[in-house]
C-alpha cells in the first residue's frame, strides 16, 4: 500500500481554481518556506526564484491567493500586512511590541473555544482574529553593557 502523495503546488493552485504561472508557484512556495512576510519580502523571494516581477503582480498575486484560501493575510495594527502559509485552522499570534517579530500560536484549549462570544448579536462566526501583545525572548532578557 502506498501512502497518499502530497499535491503540487502547481495541482494546489489548479486545485482552487487558479491559473497556474511560474509567478504564482514561486510566490506560494515563499510564503511557505518563510514566516509572517511583508510584501517586499515575497517580491525579493519570487524574483530570487524566477527573476523579475513588478510589485503591482506580487500584490494581485498575493490578493489571489488569500482569497482562495492557500495563503493567509494577517494585519496586526501599526505594522504591514503580512503573509504566512499557515491556512485552514484557527490559530492566534504573538506580536513583539518592540522588535515586531510575529509568532504563532495555536487556540488556547479545545477546539475552537474562540468562536464562542459572550453575544454573537445574530452574526454566524467563523474566525476569530487573536493578537497576542508583549515582548519577545530577545527584547524582554536585559542586555548587560
Amino acid at each position: 500500500m502506498t501512502a497518499p502523495q502530497t499535491p503540487t503546488t502547481a495541482e494546489e493552485l489548479r486545485g482552487a481554481g487558479l491559473r497556474v504561472t511560474a509567478a504564482r508557484v514561486a510566490l506560494l512556495e515563499t510564503v511557505r518556506d518563510g514566516d509572517h512576510l511583508d510584501v517586499e519580502t515575497v517580491a525579493s523571494g519570487v524574483r530570487e526564484r524566477v527573476g523579475h516581477i513588478s510589485l503591482q503582480a506580487v500584490y494581485e498575486a498575493l490578493h489571489a491567493l488569500t482569497t482562495a484560501g492557500l495563503v493567509r493575510r494577517i494585519e496586526p495594527p501599526g505594522s504591514p500586512a503580512l503573509f504566512e502559509g499557515r491556512v485552514g485552522d484557527n490559530h492566534h499570534h504573538l506580536v513583539c511590541r518592540s522588535c515586531g517579530v510575529v509568532a504563532d500560536v495555536d487556540c488556547a484549549v479545545g477546539h475552537t473555544p474562540c468562536l464562542t462570544a459572550s453575544d454573537n448579536r445574530g452574526f454566524s462566526i467563523d474566525e476569530a482574529e487573536v493578537i497576542y501583545w508583549g515582548l519577545c525572548p530577545d527584547c524582554s532578557t536585559p542586555r548587560g553593557d
